[in-house]
């Protein structure tokens, strides 16, 4: 079992450890990838076309033109049992695309500064020292951090925290064996922006019902027109909800006790769904995810890294890996750094990391134990 999707999450063994927040953002990181890119792991494959089925909240403009089939919200409620000195922070944790681009120069020079647009031709692929180039979209971690917050007082007063994240352009050469400039990679990141609404409500003496919603309000020009990549690029892809409490505890809405059953079923997550991370039987931080994950879910041992691919099965993949042809590996080299990372992984692991992931026996019970 592997890292990114619920395939590859297993429950604590409850060994005692204490949670921290390595063990949580190894959780969001796993599931924050789910989808990135899947084998072949190579951008000419057919099913990385279309990519990002996960967690995207789009632009409000263009979720309206498409009829809002693609949403461009995204909400989380959940449970707090706490007093008038609870307090609770929150991040939204999501990849921003940033599209790459690949130019061909017409007239090599030296100087980046010195070439003139006119002889810029943009390609589908480009190779260079026996180097293939071609078009991508890569994907940047972004994190909005909203302030600590009283739970009694946004009770009182619901809260709104908007963000904006700004356009950029960078631009790489690509040398020749002579050092001339043949070709140039171009990467731009568009604007998102968008609101984090909070809202509290108090279900009954120390129990809150905490409400936060995610909106995208990035600014689209000519909607009728836009594609779904265009949209990609100003939308948060893969969003999170990471919640945390101070002098309170989170409730579990898979197993919620009995005094909180009908308000737990009151909750109402779209495009989400919130669970408790961290060491088992700690309350203090929930994971709001668009994979559905259990309570305390944890990275299985045996894994040797993240492979993104759905309900992914790490043996099988491995060896998919290994028997692909060496123009198909360049290609998987060239794509993507962390398309790259999994084949180096891949070709350098050890025998013993080969033998752990034929699976592991977690535990036995007597037949007895079962009911009919």
């Amino acid at each position: 079992m592997g890292r990114s999707g619920g395939e590859g999450l297993e429950r604590s063994p409850g060994d005692g450890a204490v949670m921290n927040a390595a063990l949580v953002d190894g959780i969001v990181k796993a599931v924050l990838y789910e989808g990135y890119m899947l084998y072949p792991y190579r951008p000419s494959a057919v099913k990385n076309r279309h990519r990002f089925n996960f967690g995207v909240v789009y632009p409000r403009a263009y979720s309206e033109a498409q009829g809002g089939t693609d949403a461009w919200t995204m909400q989380t409620e959940c449970l707090v049992l706490g007093s008038e000195k609870t307090r609770c922070v929150v991040r939204v944790r999501f990849l921003r695309l940033a599209e790459r681009s690949i130019g061909k120069i017409t007239a090599p020079s030296k100087d980046l500064s010195s070439i003139a647009a006119e002889n810029i031709e943009m390609v589908g692929q480009l190779e260079v020292n026996d180097q293939v180039y071609q078009p991508w979209q890569e994907a940047v971690e972004e994190e909005i951090d909203v302030t600590e917050f009283n739970l009694s007082a946004l009770a009182a007063q619901p809260m709104k925290w908007p963000f904006r994240l700004s356009a950029k352009q960078e631009r790489e050469a690509i040398r020749d064996e002579g050092g001339l400039i043949t070709g140039i990679i171009d990467r731009h990141k568009a604007a998102v922006a968008g609101t984090i609404e909070f809202a509290a409500e108090q279900m009954d003496k120390g129990v809150f019902k905490l409400t936060v919603r995610i909106a995208n309000t990035s600014r689209i020009e000519s909607v009728g027109a836009i594609r779904r990549e265009e949209a990609l690029t100003r939308s948060l892809v893969s969003a999170h909800t990471i919640l945390e409490v101070r002098d309170g505890e989170f409730v579990s809405l898979a197993d919620p006790p009995e005094t909180c059953r009908d308000f737990a079923l009151a909750c109402r997550n779209v495009g989400t769904w919130p669970v408790l991370v961290g060491e088992e039987g700690q309350h203090d931080t929930m994971l709001s995810s668009p994979i559905i994950l259990y309570d305390y879910p944890q990275i299985a041992p045996e894994s040797p890294g993240d492979f993104f691919d759905g309900a992914e099965i790490d043996e099988i993949l491995s060896l998919r890996i290994m028997t692909l042809t060496e123009e198909e590996k360049r290609e998987m080299r060239q794509s993507d750094k962390r398309a790259r990372q999994i084949l180096e992984r891949t070709e350098n692991m050890p025998d013993e990391q080969w033998m752990k992931l034929h699976g592991a026996l977690r535990g036995l019970r007597s037949a007895k134990e079962e009911t009919p």
